[in-house]
């Protein structure tokens, strides 16, 4: 069925609604939903409903909700820090990382990070990949919408008192913790939410390293093949939401 965004703080069984934008002119031009034919709404804020068309527009319809859909089940929550690697792969990874569940997405800037954005082009890529973002929720059923902020420097993050405090950085180190390791203990110790960070195609510099140390961030291994940014962000992820989610 096809799942339509509709930011609007809840929804009430019997409520009459409005679609507009391109969320409708995907659902009529593209899917060519008509007056009678069920859509399912989410609000970006954790709730989704089922509803009916009944009124259909140029770029806009109403429809009544039907009855609002059971809650997901909870999960661990994940903050997903990144260096900006080259060409189309951020996409890829917002894409992957919110249908793994991460409900926040800090893109960033280090210092061997080839990627360099002014301000204008951080704005107007923020914007694309939190597009990225509300389409994979679409597709895989997720009803929060992840944050996907603004690409930030690696120094600005590491001051930051806003996150988690179970704070992963992957390293190729080897004084490295296995990550398996960590999340055992994090997870008998009724540990639900953590921080990730995964560096550039360069890996971090040995200063950024002893920086995260400084802050609390702890180095670890995930084995001993070198993966490729995307696949440390795919690799680490699923592990934490393994050792984190609750049983």
């Amino acid at each position: 069925m096809h799942r339509c965004f509709l930011p609007v703080p809840d929804f009430a069984a019997g409520a009459l609604v409005r679609v507009q934008g391109e969320e409708a002119h995907h659902a009529l031009r593209v899917l060519r939903l008509r007056t009678g034919n069920a859509c399912e709404l989410f609000n970006g804020c954790g709730q989704a409903a089922l509803a009916r068309i009944e009124q259909t527009g140029n770029s806009e319809f109403s429809a009544v909700v039907s009855h609002l859909l059971p809650p997901m089940p909870d999960i661990a929550r994940i903050t997903l820090a990144v260096a900006v690697p080259k060409g189309g792969t951020m996409e890829l990874i917002v894409q992957k990382a919110v249908e793994m569940g991460v409900q926040r997405i800090i893109p960033l800037i280090t210092e061997r990070t080839i990627v360099r954005l002014s301000p204008t082009e951080a704005a107007a890529k923020a914007k694309k990949w939190g597009r990225t973002a509300l389409e994979a929720c679409k597709q895989c059923g997720v009803n929060a919408l992840p944050v996907v902020e603004p690409p930030l420097p690696y120094a600005d993050l590491l001051q930051r008192s806003d996150l988690p405090d179970l704070r992963l950085q992957c390293a190729i180190l080897p004084n490295s913790h296995p990550l398996r390791e960590v999340l055992e203990h994090a997870r008998y110790s009724g540990v639900r939410e953590a921080l990730l960070i995964v560096g550039p195609e360069g890996d971090f510099t040995p200063g950024e390293y002893e920086q995260g140390r400084a802050t609390g961030y702890i180095p670890v291994s995930l084995g001993p093949i070198v993966l490729r940014v995307e696949s440390a962000v795919f690799a680490a992820t699923a592990a934490l939401r393994y050792a984190l989610d609750p049983s």
